[in-house]
């Protein structure tokens, strides 16, 4: 007969305290709490009424108030946001030297900054909405995009975290950009460089790597991977050119990879489904898999020979 062993409630304390000591990485004991995620989402929301108003409120947005409101959600955003990029800040090591007043300076400089950057991103993803519209005949309408749409959403989230991580932010533009990602089954990295017109019909299992350059007007599909030929070499590899170049006016059909920091789609492309490319292609060039030949088989004749 075997006995289990039970352990008393100060024995398991006991071998969680070791454990924090034994790995250090993955505990923050003795120092400030990290950045609170669910504020941040709280901040995303509020940035999307302001890029979509009367889309996302929950009461009307009535144009005598629309100033008022406006200035109501900036400032939510201002202080909340502001406070989220300190943490980050903070956590830096390079930053371990500087005073308190020194880092919330910092991060009310990239907080405004970052709010100057609305407009422009507002007309950014006008030319998203439309491309997705124009691009897809199943769409009602253009409310029908910017409310239902997960390549809108998962596009709206990238452009706000892109402005962050052109900014510096260290950590925030990840975490809303994974929020997106688990929302959506779309992975778009903020450090991408995305131009005007982008449209991603469907969406899921999308990824589009940190050093991925799409130019204007490009359109891909469901299951399409820009990403890294290779990561073996891991840490050494960072700020290197892992992630393909896409030109303007490309189509990218579902579940095709397009690897490699060398590789550029040239202008005017259009890539079949299922593709697995890692040299560059020309300009004006109609990619495609040979199709597979198929078999087909009689299911009345099959059940005779048995």
């Amino acid at each position: 007969m075997s006995c289990k062993k039970i352990y008393t409630t100060d024995s398991l304390v006991d071998m969680l305290l070791d454990s924090y000591c034994e790995h250090e990485i993955s505990c923050r004991i003795d120092k400030d709490n990290m950045i609170n995620k669910d504020i941040l989402i709280s901040v995303v929301d509020e940035i999307r009424k302001i890029l979509f108003p009367g889309f996302f409120d929950n009461n009307k947005v009535r144009s005598e108030y629309a100033r008022f409101l406006v200035g109501e959600k900036l400032e939510f955003i201002q202080y909340n946001l502001k406070k989220q990029i300190a943490k980050a800040l903070d956590n830096l090591p390079e930053n371990k030297n500087l005073s308190r007043e020194n880092i919330i300076d910092k991060a009310e400089q990239i907080t405004q900054s970052f709010l100057e950057t609305l407009p422009t991103l507002r007309d950014y993803l006008q030319t998203d909405v439309e491309a997705a519209y124009n691009g897809d005949p199943a769409a009602f309408s253009t409310d029908e995009i910017i409310f239902c749409y997960p390549g809108m959403y998962a596009i709206t989230t990238y452009r706000i975290a892109h402005e962050l991580y052109l900014l510096g932010v260290p950590m925030i533009p990840r975490i809303i950009s994974e929020h997106a990602h688990s929302v959506t089954g779309i992975d778009i990295h903020p450090g991408a460089t995305i131009g005007k017109y982008f449209f991603i019909d469907h969406g899921t299992g999308v990824v589009i790597g940190e050093t991925t350059v799409i130019g204007k007007n490009v359109k891909i599909y469901q299951g399409v991977t820009l990403g890294a030929l290779s990561t073996r070499k891991g840490q050494q590899l960072k700020g290197v050119k892992r992630h393909p170049t896409i030109g303007d006016n490309v189509t990218i059909y579902s579940n095709t990879s397009v690897l490699g920091g060398e590789t550029v789609i040239g202008d005017d492309t259009t890539i079949g489904g299922n593709a697995f490319i890692v040299s560059s292609i020309s300009n004006g060039m109609r990619v495609s898999v040979k199709t597979p030949e198929l078999e087909y088989t009689s299911s009345v004749s099959a059940k005779i020979s048995e």
